[in-house]
């Protein structure tokens, strides 16, 4: 396996009409949980279906059982809960659904977890046909504003340790099942290049936290077997085609790029906001993969190839070409509302990655 791979996507894709029915049916006590599972399952052998004829050599299940890409996953590790909070995340002209997550006790990983025992049967669909790949929010995702209680872990370094054994059992719990390609999103990262000082509650400057974030994931990481990839997709935030933070890579490439011991960075360049290649200095020759997110996921209009062809060529002068690869900057749907294009435009988006990759790279 050589993933990730010339042409990849970074996971989540637009939820069919029948998924969004099937979720107002069970809200509504019209159908069972079981019910909603198997439209769920039928929705995903389709999209795998889907993604394999268009050509991708990687396949997720869209993240279709998911409402959003993180908190379905971290309400279900030891220690945590999900709950509404008064208001939702802030976004470019807008705020999200109101949902998080806290820590409510010590925290632990359960190899029963729901996203592990699902990959289980998302294999089955794969087969031999792909690559499933596994997505899941980075361990930095449980630093952000307030999810810490600080009456149960007053020492931000023992809440670390804590988060770094359950990830490593996570990393272990998928393995056993089969994943051979897991995916850490992180969207926390993204604020520590941001202007504003990040995370002032947390006692540490920002040079702190980004040493934090890359003993956290590298500590995860110490448990990976050789035969499996793991990479990290550092996001500025993609709710119905709209983004939360802007900034370059700049402030954490020195340590993260440079130092953090996963296969591949998935990194979002598809606007102006997203900084110059400057960062990817930093990445070692030989090293991880660089999957440039020069394609947006946030609306269905192609990009010129040419446009796309020079920033690649630009990009090469800081990390060699063989170590480049191609994907849009985000998933389409990193919660159940989806981003503004159709599923179409969706696919031939998605098209036209796997031809550049051929073309370019």
């Amino acid at each position: 396996m050589s993933a990730p791979f010339k042409a990849d996507h970074v996971g989540s894709l637009l939820r069919p009409e029948r998924i969004h029915q099937a979720r107002k049916d069970f809200e509504a006590g019209e159908i069972s949980k079981d019910e909603l599972f198997k439209i769920e399952t039928e929705e995903i052998e389709k999209v795998v279906d889907k993604q394999i004829e268009v050509g991708l050599k990687a396949v997720t299940d869209g993240e279709f059982r998911r409402r959003f890409w993180h908190t379905d996953f971290m309400e279900h590790v030891g220690g945590f809960e999900g709950y509404v909070p008064e208001e939702g995340y802030t976004f470019k002209g807008m705020k999200t659904e109101a949902y998080n997550i806290r820590n409510i006790g010590k925290i632990s990983f359960d190899k029963n977890h729901p996203h592990v025992k699902e990959f289980i049967l998302f294999k089955e669909i794969v087969g031999d046909r792909a690559v499933p790949k596994q997505t899941i929010p980075s361990p930095n995702q449980f630093f952000n504003y307030g999810v810490r209680n600080k009456e149960i872990y007053p020492d931000i370094e023992e809440y670390a340790d804590d988060i770094i054994a359950a990830y490593q059992d996570a990393i272990l719990a998928f393995y056993d099942v089969g994943c051979r390609y897991l995916q850490l999103d992180d969207v926390y990262i993204a604020r520590l290049n941001t202007e504003e000082e990040p995370y002032q509650e947390s006692g540490y400057n920002r040079e702190q936290l980004i040493d934090l974030a890359l003993r956290v994931v590298n500590g995860a990481l110490e448990v990976k077997p050789d035969d499996m990839v793991i990479t990290t997709h550092l996001c500025r935030g993609n709710y119905r085609s709209t983004w939360a933070f802007e900034g370059s890579y700049a402030k954490i490439a020195p340590v993260l790029f440079a130092k953090e011991k996963v296969d591949g960075f998935f990194l979002e360049y598809d606007d102006d906001r997203s900084g110059d290649f400057k960062p990817l200095a930093e990445i070692p020759n030989g090293g991880p993969s660089v999957v440039l997110g020069l394609l947006t996921s946030k609306s269905g209009e192609l990009e010129d190839k040419e446009v796309i062809k020079a920033r690649i060529e630009e990009a090469s002068q800081f990390v060699p070409k063989e170590q480049l690869c191609l994907s849009p900057q985000c998933g389409f749907s990193s919660t159940h509302h989806g981003n503004v294009l159709t599923e179409e435009e969706q696919w031939r988006k998605l098209r036209y990655v796997i031809d550049l990759a051929e073309e370019l790279l």
